[in-house]
């Protein structure tokens, strides 16, 4: 099973709302997913972005590959140069 972070849109019709999510690949967009990692709102000013950092790691280390824009989220957050930091020791 291939586990991906990514985002699930939640919200209404213009007003959207996003959860980062750990999901198996193969799992359609809003549909099936195993844990929450955290949220993202690109509507408030400024943009919130929360994360469990432990949770995060954890899936990065058994491999979970993120998205584009999660991967953007987590580099922001500096999870990833925490992250690739961990590798290198």
């Amino acid at each position: 099973m291939a586990v991906k972070l990514r985002l699930r849109r939640m919200g209404s019709k213009k007003r959207p709302f996003y959860r980062i999510v750990a999901a198996d690949s193969r799992a359609p967009r809003d549909g099936r997913f195993i844990e929450i990692v955290g949220h993202y709102n690109p509507l408030s000013t400024p943009v919130e972005i929360s994360i469990d950092e432990e949770l995060a790691l954890k899936w990065l280390r058994v491999g979970a590959q993120p998205s584009d824009t999660v991967r953007g989220l987590l580099s922001d957050k500096g999870l990833m140069k925490k992250f690739h930091e961990e590798k290198l020791k």
